[in-house]
């Protein structure tokens, strides 16, 4: 079966770019830049989790009687399970002093001993002196503190039954939560292999056009051809990067997730389905998006103006990003349904909706729609290149050039 002439030239120029691009040293270094911002969140991390290891919680002085400091020890104690994220303040009994103001001037300016404030005047005429604001954590810890401790004065605590614990493996609650972490995961990877990824569209015609092969080739084949061959040839390219990342990933995922893939939160169409929803909603994001940039860089004449490009195409990706996490937990609303409809977000709304939704006759349709648009994006970039830098049919012009012709 002899394929048209379009999509033949389009696979001759798509070899070419690949091979050229796959088969270069600098390919390598494409494969190993993610793992440097890996790396430096590993290392950061690790620092992040040493320092807050080492770092001891504020410590409050607590001039009293120990009785009423063994009441507002017991009262920290039954916060404590609530302070595993941020730990609770500790006490540290002082004896009261005859001179109670010269004992406190000298607790807060102690370089032995440091305190983040001082406590005073038992449990019925607290009074709390320190550098912290007067709604801040610190200061509401402390008024849990003296309530609770107050009140177990006053009542003789009353031994009470634990809660009896029924464990269930999933629950409505817990399903609809790890389902929107999935979303919002599967968004994310998509918005940052897209913007990691797609930019490179920018500037794919830069070389041809300065060394004049832009001619030969639109003599030889359409100019429908060369865009459509860049273009699945980056997206080519990009899959093979993303194929030796997720190796890697599901390595990593194997050995520090217990269970593996199955310990993460499940997609609601299961995870081969969401998988496959992701690779293909990449492609699709990639493709439209890479056609609106090949179009866009393809007016382009130098690489200034690519970089010029470059900050506005960024700002437009994380628009896109944005509008599309509106719907993430509300798959039904207003805002998620126009994501999807809307091209250029649709892969992000629908990645989404996989996470979310067990129906799969919205996928179909979805795709249909992103393919009918990425064709109708590279007609029009071609055309506009065509009557714009080859100078072939019509001059295209913007309306105030229209004017000034005239």
């Amino acid at each position: 079966m002899k394929l048209p002439e379009t999509i033949r030239a389009a696979f001759v120029i798509a070899r070419r770019d690949f091979t050229a691009t796959v088969l270069s040293k600098t390919f390598l270094l494409f494969l190993l830049g993610p793992l440097f911002p890996i790396g430096l969140g590993f290392i950061f991390g690790g620092i992040g989790a040493q320092v807050e290891k080492t770092a001891a919680p504020a410590t409050v002085a607590v001039v009293s009687s120990p009785a009423d400091f063994a009441l507002l020890e017991a009262a920290r104690d039954r916060f404590a399970p609530f302070g595993s994220d941020r730990p609770l303040v500790r006490l540290q009994r002082v004896e009261p002093e005859a001179d109670a103001a010269a004992q406190r001037r000298r607790l807060l300016t102690s370089a032995d001993r440091p305190v983040l404030g001082v406590l005073e005047g038992g449990l019925f005429a607290p009074h709390f002196t320190g550098a912290v604001t007067a709604d801040g954590r610190t200061v509401r810890q402390i008024n849990l503190f003296v309530e609770e401790a107050v009140r177990m004065r006053a009542l003789p605590p009353i031994p009470s039954q634990p809660v009896e614990v029924t464990l269930t493996r999933t629950s409505s609650g817990s399903v609809a939560f790890a389902r929107n972490i999935t979303a919002r995961a599967g968004q994310t990877i998509l918005f940052v292999l897209t913007i990691l990824l797609a930019g490179m569209l920018l500037s794919q015609l830069i070389e041809e056009k300065s060394n004049k092969v832009i001619e030969v080739l639109a003599a030889a084949v359409p100019v429908d051809s060369i865009f459509l061959g860049k273009l699945f040839a980056m997206l080519a390219m990009s899959l093979v990067g993303i194929t030796v990342w997720t190796s890697a990933g599901a390595a990593a995922i194997a050995v520090y997730a217990k269970g593996g893939l199955a310990a993460l939160p499940p997609p609601a169409v299961g995870w081969p389905a969401f998988l496959f929803f992701i690779l293909l909603y990449f492609s699709m994001s990639y493709l439209l998006i890479g056609a609106t940039f090949l179009g866009i860089g393809a007016q382009a004449s130098t690489v200034r103006e690519v970089q010029t490009l470059s900050m506005p195409v960024t700002m437009s990706q994380v628009i896109l990003f944005g509008v599309a996490s509106l719907g993430v937990g509300r798959p039904d609303s207003p805002a998620a349904i126009g994501a999807a409809i809307f091209p250029l977000s649709s892969p992000f709304a629908m990645v989404a909706r996989a996470a979310e939704q067990e129906a799969l006759w919205p996928h179909f349709l979805a795709f249909a729609w992103q393919v009918l648009w990425v064709a109708l994006i590279l007609k029009f970039a071609a055309a506009i290149f065509r009557r714009s830098v080859l100078k072939s049919g019509p001059a295209w012009r913007w309306p105030w050039q229209r004017r000034r012709a005239v």
